[in-house]
């Protein structure tokens, strides 16, 4: 098969651009603020006999059963066609208060082929240290669509045995927050420089005074604060609303070798480098021939086969960067030979391995 060449595919090209500046609140989280996850184990009733089969929810069943007084005879299968076991996960954001409501995802463990229509029957909801932090319970809402016919054949549309429950888990314990403890607030910044930590502190320390601030390393900024928490809250609101000016981002190439992507970075600048692009196309054609045996020879009708390979190369084609190279002058040198997302990679690496690309290469 003739190979198609597709057009290169540079997407999120940063030209430069004037700085913007950003809050505080959106380059940095305040340290102990965090959500928490939740987990836990539980059966799910009501199914319409697309229920599962596993062992394991025959012995929740049971236990469930005697916690309501019932026994069932030993030996006894209760063939739970309704019934499937499931796992529930959650997760408890920063602050949150007890008789508060959390939203619940319900996702089936055994063969259950469907929790469409199913009720989940309360079931409680543990953290890392194994305390329970909510209860669940609730009709389920599912997304997913399946159908069988009496044949074996089965249509499926996105996924019926998970599904989720609005406001489906209360909060029944608090997760205590060390927000108001000690004589500082402490940001830590979602992306490390040390370029943007420094102008953090500048710019908290021209609002609020000298000394007020200061940076441990590249991503946290520790600040000052009142211990009263009322106070605290209102003097955070202030600082997450100061306007910084972040760095620009570090040279990068990153190149998803699975689609041809290719994202070139702002900053991204090629030495001095003479390159050359050019295509080979390799043509195979099998033509079976029927060949026939002579009248007298009493032999059988063969197919043999004619196999034909043709090479075609185009021309190699060299485009060269000068020093310094920017972006656009990157695009438009590749634009202009018409190189494939494949051929600007190796291009790529290439340049990476001579020292003329003067950027971090990511291969993901």
């Amino acid at each position: 098969m003739i190979r198609k060449l597709i057009s290169v595919m540079l997407l999120v090209a940063m030209v430069a651009s004037p700085a913007m500046a950003d809050r505080l609140k959106d380059l940095a989280k305040v340290k102990g603020v965090r959500n928490n996850q939740l987990i836990g184990y539980g059966l799910v009733v009501g199914l319409d006999g697309t229920g599962d089969k596993a062992p394991f929810t025959n012995q929740t069943f049971r236990n469930m059963m005697n916690q309501f007084g019932i026994t069932l005879p030993d030996g006894v299968n209760p063939n739970l066609a309704n019934v499937a076991a499931v796992t529930i996960s959650a997760t408890l954001p920063a602050f949150a208060k007890a008789g508060q409501e959390l939203d619940i995802t319900v996702s089936s463990i055994g063969n259950a082929d469907s929790l469409r229509g199913g009720t989940l029957l309360m079931a409680p909801l543990k953290g890392a240290d194994g305390q329970v932090y909510a209860m669940a319970q609730g009709s389920l809402v599912v997304g997913g669509f399946g159908a069988q016919g009496q044949d074996g054949s089965r249509i499926t549309v996105n996924v019926p045995s998970v599904g989720r429950i609005p406001n489906g888990a209360t909060i029944e314990r608090e997760v205590e927050s060390p927000f108001a403890r000690g004589d500082t607030i402490t940001f830590n910044l979602q992306r490390s420089d040390f370029t943007t930590a420094r102008r953090v502190v500048e710019a908290i320390n021209d609002r609020l005074g000298p000394d007020m601030a200061y940076a441990h390393d590249a991503t946290s900024i520790s600040v000052r604060a009142p211990r009263d928490p009322s106070q605290r809250v209102s003097f955070l609101s202030i600082l997450e609303n100061i306007e910084v000016d972040p760095a620009q981002e570090a040279a990068r190439v990153v190149i998803n070798s699975r689609t041809g992507t290719i994202v070139v970075g702002q900053n991204v600048k090629v030495s001095p480098a003479a390159i050359t692009h050019g295509n080979l196309t390799v043509t195979i054609q099998e033509n079976p021939e029927v060949v026939q045996p002579n009248p007298l020879a009493q032999g059988e009708t063969a197919v043999q086969q004619n196999t034909q390979i043709a090479i075609t190369e185009d021309p190699a084609r060299m485009f060269q960067f000068g020093p310094a190279t920017t972006l656009n002058e990157i695009v438009q040198a590749v634009n202009q030979v018409g190189a494939a997302p494949g051929d600007v990679m190796a291009v790529l690496e290439a340049l990476k391995q001579a020292g003329a690309l003067r950027a971090e290469l990511i291969v993901i």
